[in-house]
């Protein structure tokens, strides 16, 4: 389930997904799990400030030591070799960032003692190497990460977990040190708890909040000296910045320094609520307090971004309060405008109770996609800020889009029919995205199905911001021939000896007789001559979809190996269609989505003569899971299911999850307020009709779906003399995570489709 997180224009067609199967070349073999254990995760990366070199962190993954340890990494822009800059023995380190000058960067790793921390080295940037030894800055007792620079050099902002109750005018790092070894010396474990969201995904709270913190660039990282601790610029009992999944920080500098923004949620049941709001806290004041700016929506506000004049503070929003699937919007704060606003202490009165309150946010924020009906995703600034780059899923893809600040016409949006739009600029699957500072080169991140994440550069066409909705032949030109070039080549010599099958997606008319995309992926040295087994492959969130992108624990390629078609459907609810689309899950759980998976995969067995619907499996997990669930008692149509952290009993599951904000939403309600939605799709009230084999997957610590709804299952279905089995992870969550576990977990999911469908 997901907090987190177009139709293709006739210039912008991937050639990934036109791509027919052809024989695989000579020597190549189908994709086996030690392989993709093989591959380097690139995932976090920084620009340069003079945009010449890009820095990455590529995690290795050790079978053997069932270890996941990142490093860091660097590639000229301009094209090369990347190497490494952290030996491959050292220990992990992460999140590097440029100084503004380019010539000092930070990082976080860990000291001696184990405890991560931010250091800093210098950084010779004609040659791209780091210089001398790094030099502890942070010395936390709570840890520090998530550091940044300030922008004169001076200062670092990092984030940091300690106690509320701590008082930060008394030596707050020597109360939270206190409190932290009087818990792991204490042999009673008990804990007591007074509010909701007691644990969290995985994990038991501890009574601590992230805050953010600002200590000196130039402190020595001794313990001696109390300031290396830094100073809390955010104390109270609230997160800052809240939870997430991954994404983009959600604090940034202003670009004079004097103040800084970030996203936090006041609201006082937080484990119903998915609100956000933009505070900004002036750095010159010490007295100063912090400023709600989006006080006036109830959604989610976040992910704040100055433009680099200072001019605007861009964010991203959710407008429908307890709906952490609305459309999240790209919104602009006009700074001078919201300052006035506060100074000019304008108030208005409400109509109907005479009461005074303060003038709306809507006066100083300016809503740029309103009309664009996809979700705005990554963002990132052009240096000029007269523009914005985006990436916003669509049908299986997630391309770049660019609009300006005042927004202007763009290009239709096939089959929706709007024409005020952002404009597409790279097509594919990208992730996070980053301008260099001469706002010539587009750098982001891009997967495919076929391989994992890698990063790429894309030479930006001369902004013209009164192009309108008559693009010049000249700019359809550069994106006809432009396509990104590859930075990274770091897993090409794993992939070269595989196989690797594109998606190919097909449409079809589903519930409510809307036009819903499915994809299909053949085996390795596919024959359309023979008849291929089926493993029906299941999306979570729900509000997710498939596509052309790489995933390292339901992967296609993988998946299909051993001689499996596979086919994927971009049900009701799952993003990239629009929000009506996305909306049509909610209340409907077993309804719509159900009759759009039956349908496709119809579709697909009178479409391709080489599938076999005699033998197929279908597997999902969380929300996929649930449907899983569903299916076992909904239709006898697959010889075995997979179910992997899935609702079972959505009631009990109400009661046992953290997030209560999801099913109070997708249920309409609690289980006493709703109860008639609630029965209606849970799928333990048609036990009585489980006949197919079911393996049940889940772990202890997930939090999300309890492990209690896959021994519920497991129980079941062994009382109702199914043939099942259960496999149990006492130290995972949500996710398998653990090499060895990961390695457990596809052996046997693979062993249970081919007992089933391969005699």
């Amino acid at each position: 389930m997901r907090r987190l997180l177009f139709v293709l224009f006739a210039i912008l067609i991937p050639i990934t997904l036109l791509a027919q199967t052809a024989p695989a070349p000579a020597g190549k073999h189908p994709f086996t799990f030690e392989e993709m254990m093989k591959l380097k995760r690139i995932g976090d990366f920084a620009v340069s400030p003079d945009g010449r070199w890009v820095t990455f962190t590529a995690t290795d993954v050790s079978l053997e030591k069932n270890t996941r340890t990142p490093h860091l990494w660097i590639v000229p822009v301009a094209g090369g070799e990347g190497r490494r800059l952290t030996p491959e023995d050292g220990p992990a380190v992460d999140r590097l960032r440029f100084a503004p000058d380019g010539k000092r960067v930070l990082f976080t790793t860990s000291t001696k003692g184990g405890a991560s921390q931010i250091f800093v080295q210098q950084f010779d940037p004609a040659t791209g190497t780091l210089v001398g030894e790094p030099q502890q800055v942070t010395n936390i007792s709570t840890e520090a990460d998530g550091a940044i620079w300030s922008p004169d050099g001076r200062q670092i902002l990092f984030v940091s977990s300690v106690y509320p109750d701590c008082d930060v005018s008394r030596n707050p790092d020597a109360c939270n040190k206190a409190r932290d070894e009087e818990s792991s010396k204490s042999k009673v474990k008990a804990q007591i708890f007074t509010h909701l969201l007691y644990r969290h995904w995985n994990a038991y709270g501890s009574g601590k909040r992230s805050h953010l913190f600002l200590v000196d660039a130039n402190c020595d990282g001794s313990a001696a000296n109390a300031a290396c601790a830094g100073r809390d610029l955010t104390p109270g009992d609230y997160d800052v910045p809240p939870f997430s999944l991954g994404g983009q920080d959600e604090y940034q500098f202003s670009p004079d320094g004097r103040e800084i923004a970030y996203t936090s949620n006041h609201d006082p049941v937080e484990a119903t609520s998915t609100n956000a709001d933009v505070f900004i806290l002036s750095l010159t004041d010490p007295n100063a307090k912090p400023v709600n700016l989006t006080a006036d929506n109830h959604g989610y506000d976040g992910t704040p971004m100055y433009s680099p004049d200072g001019k605007w503070l861009a964010i991203r929003s959710q407008f429908k309060a307890g709906y952490e699937s609305d459309k999240f919007r790209l919104r602009l704060i006009d700074r001078k405008k919201e300052l006035a606003t506060r100074l000019s202490a304008c108030e208005v009165t409400d109509k109907q109770t005479g009461a005074k309150g303060r003038c709306p946010e809507t006066q100083y924020i300016t809503n740029l996609t309103e009309d664009f009906d996809r979700w705005v995703g990554s963002v990132a600034w052009a240096p000029d800020s007269q523009r914005l780059f985006f990436t916003a899923e669509d049908a299986g893809m997630s391309p770049v889009y660019e609009i300006g600040t005042g927004g202007f016409p763009g290009l239709p949006l096939k089959g929706v029919g709007q024409t005020d739009m952002p404009r597409p600029v790279v097509e594919g699957h990208v992730g996070d995205l980053l301008v260099t500072s001469d706002g010539q080169t587009l750098v982001f991140s891009q997967d495919t199905v076929r391989g994992p994440a890698g990063l790429y550069k894309f030479d930006l066409p001369a902004w013209d911001p009164l192009r309108g909705s008559g693009v010049s032949q000249g700019w359809q030109e550069t994106h006809r021939q432009q396509r990104p070039a590859p930075l990274t080549h770091m897993n090409d010599a794993v992939l070269s000896q595989v196989q690797m099958q594109p998606v190919e997606p097909f449409w079809f008319t589903g519930a409510n007789k809307d036009k819903v995309e499915g994809f299909i992926l053949k085996p390795p040295d596919f024959d359309p001559n023979k008849k291929y087994p089926v493993k029906f492959l299941v999306h979570g969130g729900p509000q997710g979809q498939w596509g052309d992108d790489w995933s390292y624990r339901w992967n296609p390629n993988l998946f299909a190996a051993d001689g499996y078609v596979i086919v994927m459907i971009n049900f009701h609810g799952s993003t990239g269609y629009g929000q009506k689309f996305i909306d049509a899950i909610n209340g409907n759980w077993g309804g719509a989505p159900f009759e759009d998976l039956m349908l496709g995969l119809d579709y697909a067995e009178k479409t391709y003569p080489f599938i076999d619907k005699d033998r197929e499996c279908a597997l999902g997990a969380s929300y996929g899971g649930y449907m899983a669930n569903w299916l076992l008692g909904h239709t006898t149509r697959f010889k075995c299911i997979v179910s992997h952290d899935g609702m079972f009993n959505s009631e009990s599951a109400w009661g046992t999850t953290e997030e209560l904000w999801f099913n109070e939403w997708e249920y309409k309600g609690t289980p006493w307020t709703s109860r008639e939605v609630y029965r209606k799709w849970s799928p333990h009230l048609s036990a009585d009709k489980f006949k197919t084999p079911t393996l049940v997957v889940h772990g202890q610590l997930d939090y999300r779906l309890d492990v209690s709804e896959g021994f519920q299952l497991f129980t079941t279905l062994q009382r109702m003399g199914v043939p099942s089995k259960m496999l149990y992870f006492p130290d995972e969550g949500h996710w398998v995570l653990k090499p060895q576990n990961s390695q457990l977990w596809w052996k046997t999911v693979t062993e249970w489709c081919d007992q089933w469908v391969k005699k």
